[in-house]
């Protein structure tokens, strides 16, 4: 049986740390708030395991942009967002559009990204076996 968006957040849960959050954003991450910048990376590597749409939205702070946000739809319609928990009170995303997939895996930030995947991708394989 295919494993669902839900059973999938203690995976990445796991698997974020400073070393998977963007670069620029590292001072930010503390293991409080493992979630925090970690969007691109978690959506993508979600949609690696569940396919569906990368949905971006904008992050604001007092109408103000202050960023980006990205979160998966998947094939059945619904939208799942795993970092959502990542935000203060004062920030809100707003908007949201789907995105094309960079081709192969992303330009920008890779390695963090190929860290996520393998971290998330080597714990679903070892509770397989389990």
């Amino acid at each position: 049986m295919p494993i669902t968006a839900d059973e999938l957040r203690p995976y990445f849960r796991s698997a974020w740390g400073a070393d998977t959050c963007y670069p620029d954003s590292r001072e930010e991450w503390t293991p409080r708030n493992p979630a925090r910048d970690q969007c691109g990376m978690t959506a993508l590597v979600v949609q690696d395991i569940l396919d569906g749409d990368l949905i971006i939205g904008e992050v604001h702070v007092g109408g103000v942009q202050i960023g980006h946000h990205y979160w998966n739809r998947l094939p059945d319609g619904s939208e799942v967002d795993l970092t959502a928990d990542q935000f203060r009170p004062d920030e809100e995303v707003v908007g949201g559009r789907v995105v094309a997939r960079p081709p192969d895996a992303p330009r920008r930030h890779r390695e963090q990204y190929e860290l996520l995947r393998e971290r998330v991708l080597e714990a679903l394989a070892a509770d397989a076996r389990s």
